[in-house]
C-alpha cells in the first residue's frame, strides 16, 4: 500500500513523502495513529493544502519535546527490586514499570515511546531510550537496585556487593539418596556407587584373609615353642 507520511517516520521517510509499506503496517499503525494517509489524488491535494499547518504543528511539538529532553536526557531513574545474591532479579523490569516510574517523577510519556529491546532481569545501570518526538529522543539511565543506597553506589560508578554461588564444599556434601527419589539415581552415579561398593568389599575380604593368616601363623609359632 502507498501512503503519504504526515510526520517523519524512522526508516521510512519525512513528512510529505509517498512511500510503499505493507498493508498490515498501514492499517494497524500508520493510518489509525494518523501518521499517514492513503496515497490518492484527493489526499495529495489535502496534504498540500494543509502542509503549512501540519509543519507548524510538527515544529511546535518538536519544540515542546526538546524542552522535556533538557530535563529527561541522562536522567537517573531508580527502580527498587528484590534480587538474588548474584544480582538476578526475582522477576523483571518492563516498559510498564519504567512508564510508572517516569510518571511518579512527573515525566508523562506513553508506553510505546519507551524503547526497550527486552525486559531487564538483573541489577545494574541500563540505558533506555525514550522517543519524545519523531525527531527528538532522550536517553535515560534505569538504575535497578535493591536499595537506594545501592542505587547511589551504581550512579557513582561503584561496584555493589554480590556473592558468587560456590560449589558444595566437603562439609556441605549431601546424601545422593536424599536428593533423588528411590530408583531415580542417575546411572553414572549408580555405577560409581557400585564400583565403590565392590572396591570396599574386596578390601574387607583382603583384610579378613590377612587376619586369618595372622591367627594361623601365631598358632604355629606357639606349637613350635611348646615342642
Amino acid at each position: 500500500m502507498e501512503v503519504i507520511l504526515l510526520e517523519r517516520i524512522e526508516k521510512l521517510g519525512q513528512m510529505g513523502d509517498v512511500v510503499k509499506v505493507k498493508d498490515g503496517f498501514a492499517r494497524n499503525f500508520l493510518l489509525p495513529q494518523k501518521k499517514a494517509l492513503r496515497a490518492s489524488e484527493d489526499n495529495l491535494a489535502y496534504f498540500e493544502k494543509e502542509r503549512v499547518t501540519l509543519e507548524a504543528n510538527n515544529l511546535k511539538q518538536k519544540q515542546e519535546a526538546e524542552i522535556i529532553l533538557d530535563k529527561l536526557d541522562k536522567f537517573n531513574l531508580i527502580i527498587i527490586r528484590q534480587a538474588g545474591e548474584t544480582g538476578q532479579l526475582y522477576g523483571s523490569v518492563n516498559t510498564n514499570d519504567i512508564k510508572k516510574a517516569l510518571d511518579e517523577n512527573r515525566f508523562i510519556v506513553e508506553k510505546n515511546q519507551i524503547k526497550l529491546d527486552k525486559p531487564i532481569k538483573e541489577l545494574g545501570v541500563h540505558n533506555v531510550s525514550v522517543k519524545l518526538h519523531p525527531e527528538v529522543q532522550a536517553m535515560i539511565s534505569v538504575i535497578v537496585s535493591r536499595t537506594n543506597t545501592e542505587a547511589d553506589k551504581l550512579i557513582k560508578g561503584d561496584e555493589i556487593e554480590l556473592e558468587n554461588n560456590e560449589s558444595l564444599t566437603v562439609e556441605e556434601t549431601i546424601n545422593i539418596e536424599e536428593v533423588f527419589e528411590e530408583g531415580a539415581v542417575p546411572e553414572t552415579i549408580e555405577e560409581n556407587t557400585d564400583d565403590l561398593s565392590e572396591e570396599t568389599e574386596d578390601q574387607n575380604k583382603e583384610e579378613t584373609n590377612n587376619d586369618i593368616n595372622s591367627v594361623s601363623n601365631d598358632s604355629e609359632n606357639q606349637e613350635d615353642v611348646s615342642s
